[in-house]
């Protein structure tokens, strides 16, 4: 059985700001993402159109997802990317964390 940690993290957006999330992630921190150690599991946006994405991200551990995360807050590269992409406003209005463990007879396993 995976012994993964999986990460659920739901983003709300400010209105009209789901396009910036979306270049945002495409563009920059994604990239960043790896750079740090941080995969990505796949991405969703609220099919009833809320302006809300979904996605889920892998680690090994909670410890190693602290520090994957601590490292990624302080680059200096994402600093400079949210604050530019935010010079029209706040993108994101509220954040959902959610962490989970698969289940035995999860398909994937």
């Amino acid at each position: 059985m995976c012994t993964m940690l999986y990460e659920l993290r739901i983003y709300h957006m400010h209105p009209g700001r789901l396009p910036a999330i979306h270049a945002r992630f495409s563009e920059h921190t994604l990239t960043l993402f790896k750079r740090h150690g941080i995969r990505t599991v796949d991405f969703w946006e609220d099919a009833d159109g809320k302006e809300t994405i979904y996605y889920v991200l892998e680690h090994e551990d909670r410890a190693t997802r602290d520090r994957c995360f601590e490292t990624f807050s302080a680059d200096p590269d994402w600093q400079s990317v949210k604050t530019a992409s935010e010079a029209d406003g706040p993108i994101v209005s509220g954040i959902e964390v959610h962490f989970m463990n698969r289940v035995p007879y999860s398909p994937a396993n």
